[in-house]
């Protein structure tokens, strides 16, 4: 059986990310990027799917860290006689992109073994494999891995498999290196200069970092994750670097992340400025304009890394998924839903980027109009809310809240669409008006106390927590109290917050990122204690190198969900700098 999430640590290159379990073995890698085709896909089914294990071939007590300040994995593997530690990474892309393997010895003499299970398409198919002086070169199609080490391997169909032994004081170092099938092998790298350019690298980024928090370890662990996520070439953000991992144990949630969503840019935006890291925002922001292009007005909630539109959803119908999940998908058909907060969130990211000094380009102002009309026109139109149904679509009301939002900034920042003629001012201040007038008509049960998912329904919804964070109503407005409250008594559990109600008989875990924002309005609420609380509950579900999932299974306390997700990490860096000290807001102040 695939192990669990908390098993996993990620290494990365800023263009794809591995994981690597416990035991050894990396069991999921995307390549050349993070929306590539995995080549390592044992995470969703089993070791025939691809995998790469370097480990001792008896039991061992493990330990593992990050070098401090970096995304260099240690893992330490105890026997009873002997110790042996691996050293994963994958270095700056300067060097060509590889995954790189230290075997260092400690004590004694380990018994090791080497497993090799390269599977395109998904887990499909294996490349051909030729032996080579010091190892073996794999293609298929455009795909080119060449495996470099200094035991004798065995090749096998699409791998390789070794048995060998390390001393204390030996250092056996193995490279696996991607390349274009067109051309020559990838040159041998140069490892220990690649280590220290690694090293150098993530550490002179994170000595950026001077923000006061009173969680320096989660914060900084939490932005390293994050710019692990971030594609270097464009500045876009993925989700997560995994898909069908899901929501419930054997569930059917399960959602391709590897893509870039609209949704999260203002969180992204604001955890960046707030973190000090103005030309990542900046890169961020500029990475949506190019996504948007020349028609904002038919903008998507997801794009690809590189900003390009189609991600088709498919089924991978030869993987039996993690732990039995099925289905297994590629692709994301949320892209084209109509989702009308997106456009508000796109908004006040434009908004909080004015706020803080960054350049209005031209384009920026199209956006910015064009969206407002759209908005305009479509404010009152049904969709499929935050959560991404694919049910019936409703009045979600933090959708019409991210509506008010999106006029509410072009209005305050009048820069954001240069001059506008007296009838469109006015025009955007009455939707502003009615938009709000609508939410606290609609949107508020008056039996209940408090504001609903949707208009018309009784449920709650955790998103209601940003409506004092995005300045819909102040927290010390009644209706917002209440609701927070009523959150509060139905919606969470073991001091964790889940998003919404679950229907009967279908569970539902904690939304990790939801805790936080209930820590951020108690924070407003002058709760000070009780928004340290809920924080350090929900940090303390991380796994042991500090990685959070989308979600948290309350029944069977473990992860669950895309792992790691950026949303869960940049909550925690919105929120322990703002329980912390002063920090931009996105609502302002």
């Amino acid at each position: 059986m695939t192990a669990p999430l908390e098993d996993y640590a990620m290494i990365g290159d800023r263009h794809t990310a591995a994981l690597v379990g416990r035991n050894g073995s990396i069991d999921w890698l995307c390549w050349p990027r993070f929306d590539s085709d995995a080549c390592f896909a044992a995470l969703l089914g089993t070791a025939a799917n691809g995998r790469w294990l370097i480990g001792p071939d008896q039991p061992a007590r493990v330990t593992r860290r990050y070098q401090t300040d970096t995304l260099v994995l240690e893992t330490d593997f105890e026997t009873a006689d002997s110790a042996v530690r691996i050293i994963d990474f994958m270095p700056c892309r300067d060097t060509g992109t590889a995954v790189v393997r230290i075997v260092e010895g400690l004590r004694g003499q380990t018994a090791m073994q080497l497993d090799l299970r390269l599977r395109f398409d998904y887990g499909k198919i294996p490349p051909w494999t030729e032996t080579t002086a010091d190892g073996f070169r794999a293609r298929i199609g455009p795909d080119q891995i060449v495996l470099r080490g200094p035991v004798p391997c065995q090749a096998r169909h699409g791998g390789a498999d070794a048995a060998f032994i390390v001393s204390a004081g030996q250092r056996l170092v193995f490279t696996l290196q991607y390349g274009d099938a067109c051309r020559d092998a990838p040159a041998p790298l140069d490892v220990p200069g690649a280590l220290a350019d690694t090293q150098r690298d993530w550490r002179d980024w994170i000595g950026r970092f001077d923000k006061p928090t009173l969680w320096p370890d989660a914060t900084r662990r939490s932005l390293l994750t994050l710019r692990a996520l971030i594609y270097a070439p464009s500045g876009g953000l993925v989700a997560a670097p995994t898909t069908s991992l899901p929501e419930t144990p054997g569930g059917k949630n399960n959602w391709d992340y590897r893509y870039c969503w609209l949704r999260d840019a203002t969180f992204t935006v604001s955890a960046l400025l707030n973190a000090g890291y103005h030309q990542e925002a900046q890169e961020w922001r500029d990475w949506i304009l190019r996504a948007l292009a020349g028609t904002p007005s038919e903008l998507r909630i997801l794009y690809r890394v590189d900003g390009s539109r189609h991600v088709n959803e498919w089924d991978v119908d030869w993987l039996p998924g993690y732990r039995y999940a099925r289905p297994v998908r590629v692709g994301n058909a949320a892209a084209a839903q109509r989702q009308i907060d997106v456009m508000g969130e796109v908004l006040d990211t434009l908004g909080l980027c004015v706020r803080v000094g960054l350049d209005v380009s031209e384009q920026e102002r199209h956006v910015a109009r064009a969206i407002a009309e759209r908005i305009e026109a479509i404010w009152q139109d049904m969709g499929q809310g935050i959560w991404e149904s694919r049910g019936e679509p409703r009045q979600y009301t933090y959708s019409k809240v991210m509506a008010w939002v999106g006029i509410d900034r072009v209005l305050q920042h009048r820069e954001l669409m240069g001059h506008i003629d007296p009838d469109m001012q006015r025009r955007l201040q009455a939707t502003r008006a009615r938009i709000h007038r609508d939410v606290c008509e609609e949107g508020y049960h008056t039996g209940l106390g408090s504001f609903v998912q949707y208009y018309g329904g009784e449920q709650l919804d955790a998103s209601l927590l940003l409506m004092p964070l995005v300045n819909f109503l102040r927290v010390d407005d009644p209706r917002i109290a209440n609701t927070i409250s009523a959150i509060e008594r139905e919606l969470m559990q073991d001091g964790l917050v889940r998003r919404k109600s679950p229907p009967p008989g279908q569970p539902e875990g904690a939304f990790l990122a939801c805790s936080c924002w209930l820590a951020d309005c108690r924070q407003l609420q002058g709760r000070h204690q009780e928004a340290r609380d809920v924080l350090d509950r929900m940090l303390s579900v991380r796994n042991d190198v500090g990685l959070l999932s989308e979600e948290y299974d309350l029944r069977g306390n473990f992860l669950s969900g895309n792992f790691p997700q950026a949303l869960t990490h940049l909550a925690v860096v919105t929120t322990t700098l703002g329980l912390s000290g002063p920090v931009v807001r996105r609502g302002g102040g």
